[in-house]
């Protein structure tokens, strides 16, 4: 018999989210918006540190309506992180607006403040208008916001924080979530918590955040009949969602804690193995650890390719780190400031399975099959 396959960062769920969600079925509140819409956006606005939350369908979406606020618009410029999944980019451009790739610093893969700002100046200098700035944080670990904000505010420039992958991470004892004009969450079925699909929007703002519930219910009018002045979406959350959500937010520490747990597991099986280390593992302390990658550099016996062929045979899924934006066909004529970081962690990078919804079982055959491919390599030992 086939042993069932071993996936990065599947879905977490307990008897808690059931009854979760069928309280919320019983409630008949089954559609978009309801009661458990309005706890969740309590619960995580008070759990980040912010005056205000809004859920919404995706951290896409969350995005988009977040750059609208910020008043992007066709052909600004608005600079973002080249480490990062499509949807940070796919949002900018959403508004009709062009992303500007900044590379990012190589011990964490977040964007570098000295490129940022070597952009803002070369930028402000030709007289070319950025409507905003979007840094992402890579992977669980907050980017640099004490100088990213800094920059930002020397040269008048907006802060939307794309915070998807670091729910539960801090930035000099402050959540992740809570910078910038507005921050983002995303909650997809591979986040450290997931309402199955949806996102937030967090900011202290109460206008910014009433124009995204505005926008995000297709700006419908507030009038008996259906009255439209401007354009809108279909972004809210479902109830039922967001009652997954909440049993989700109750448990995040707990789940933090034992992907944390799988990540020092990996950093004793990589301590004595030349060649390769975790990624980002110095000051892991403030990372919610979503996910646990390593770096293999020029003098490792093993490679990433090898070694994510090594665990397919297991059965076991891995994968490299983001592709760079600024290296996507769709985004090949997109201008940027890169100089390299990136495109080594997108070579030498690997993602491991680092869920914690990963059982006692399924982390002993992760392990066994990293010990016969290391052993497979002696000379790394």
């Amino acid at each position: 018999m086939t042993a069932e396959r071993i996936y990065m960062s599947s879905p977490d769920m307990s008897d808690l989210e059931e009854q979760y969600l069928v309280s919320a079925l019983r409630s008949g509140w089954v559609a978009p918006l309801g009661p458990d819409v309005d706890a969740f956006e309590r619960e995580l606005a008070e759990r980040v540190g912010v005056v205000h939350a809004v859920a919404l369908s995706s951290g896409t979406a969350a995005l988009h309506l977040g750059l609208l606020g910020l008043g992007v618009k066709r052909d600004d410029i608005v600079l973002t992180s080249t480490m990062t999944f499509a949807a940070t980019a796919n949002a900018i451009v959403y508004t009709g607006a062009k992303p500007y790739f900044i590379d990012c610093l190589p011990e964490t893969g977040n964007m570098d403040p000295a490129l940022l700002e070597e952009a803002l100046q070369k930028l402000t200098a030709a007289g070319e208008k950025v409507a905003a700035i979007v840094p992402v944080d890579l992977l669980g670990k907050a980017v640099d916001y004490t100088a990213i904000e800094s920059i930002a505010a020397r040269y008048g420039v907006p802060v939307l924080a794309d915070a998807a992958e670091s729910l539960g991470a801090t930035h000099q004892g402050r959540a992740a979530g809570s910078f910038g004009r507005a921050s983002i969450v995303s909650f997809n079925g591979n986040k450290i918590m997931t309402t199955s699909g949806g996102g937030m929007l967090l900011t202290d703002d109460g206008e910014f955040a009433q124009h995204a519930r505005y926008l995000a219910t297709q700006a419908r009018q507030p009038v008996a009949h259906y009255e439209h002045v401007d354009i809108g979406y279909n972004y809210r959350l479902s109830n039922l969602l967001a009652a997954l959500g909440r049993a989700q937010l109750s448990r995040l520490d707990e789940m933090i804690g034992r992907r944390r747990a799988m990540r020092d597991v990996y950093k004793q099986v990589f301590e004595n193995v030349a060649g390769v280390e975790v990624f980002g593992a110095a000051g892991d302390e403030a990372d919610n650890v979503w996910l646990t990658s390593i770096l293999f550099d020029e003098t490792a016996q093993g490679s990433p390719d090898a070694l994510r062929a090594h665990f397919a045979a297991d059965g076991i899924e891995s994968r490299p780190l983001w592709k760079p934006m600024h290296l996507q066909p769709v985004f090949a004529g997109s201008r940027g400031l890169i100089n390299g970081s990136s495109e080594r962690l997108f070579r030498r990078g690997l993602t491991l399975p680092s869920g914690s919804a990963l059982t006692a079982g399924e982390k002993a055959r992760v392990i066994d099959s990293l010990d016969r491919f290391v052993g497979g390599h002696p000379s790394n030992v």
